[in-house]
C-alpha cells in the first residue's frame, strides 16, 4: 500500500486554508502522496498512514470543527503518526515572542487527544473585511486602530516550509 498522507484544516478567513495548500504543496514536492481537504470534508482516515491537521485559533483555542473532527477520530488518530498546527495572529504581533509558550498551550486539548508527532505554530493573515463575525470585526478593527495587529499576510512561509520539510520522516515509516 501506498503511504498517503492527509492535510486537513480548520480555517475562518483562509489564512489556515492556505498554510494547508502549502504544507500539501511542500509535502508533494518532497516525493509524498498528499490529499488537502477541510475537515468537515473528511469522511474517513482509512485511506491515510499519516494526517497533519490545523487549525485557525480563535478565543485561544482551536476551532469547534477542529476540535470535533480530532474527538470522532480519535482512535483512528492514535493509531497513526499525526502533525498537527495552528494559525494565530497573536504570532504577528510586535511581541510575539513573549506569548510563544501561551500560544502553544492553545494545543493543550489537542495533545489530551492525540500525540503529535510535530507541532507548528504561524502566524495568520489579517483582512478585517474577511472577517466572518460584526463582533469579531469591529475588535479586529480596534486592535488595528490601536496598532496591536497591522493587515496583511503575516504567515512566515519559509518557516512553514521549513516546518512541512520535516513531516516526512516523522509521518511515514518508510519511503513508500
Amino acid at each position: 500500500m501506498s503511504q498517503r498522507i492527509l492535510v486537513t484544516y480548520a480555517t475562518r478567513a483562509g489564512s489556515t486554508a492556505g498554510v494547508a495548500e502549502f504544507v500539501a504543496k511542500t509535502l508533494t514536492e518532497t516525493g509524498c502522496l498528499v490529499d488537502v481537504q477541510p475537515m468537515a470534508d473528511v469522511e474517513h482516515l482509512t485511506p491515510y498512514s499519516a494526517v497533519v491537521a490545523g487549525s485557525a485559533i480563535q478565543g485561544k483555542q482551536w476551532l469547534p470543527e477542529a476540535m470535533e473532527f480530532m474527538q470522532t477520530n480519535q482512535a483512528a488518530l492514535r493509531e497513526m503518526p499525526c502533525a498537527v498546527y495552528l494559525v494565530c495572529m497573536t504570532l504577528a504581533m510586535s511581541n510575539a515572542d513573549r506569548f510563544r509558550d501561551e500560544v502553544a498551550a492553545f494545543l493543550d486539548p489537542v495533545r489530551a487527544i492525540v500525540t503529535p508527532v510535530s507541532e507548528g505554530m504561524f502566524a495568520g493573515a489579517l483582512d478585517v473585511s474577511t472577517v466572518p463575525y460584526f463582533r469579531a470585526r469591529l475588535g479586529f478593527r480596534l486592535s488595528v486602530l490601536f496598532g496591536v495587529w497591522s493587515e496583511g499576510d503575516h504567515r512566515d512561509w519559509h518557516a512553514i516550509r521549513a516546518w512541512a520539510y520535516t513531516l516526512p520522516s516523522l509521518l511515514l515509516t518508510d519511503n513508500g
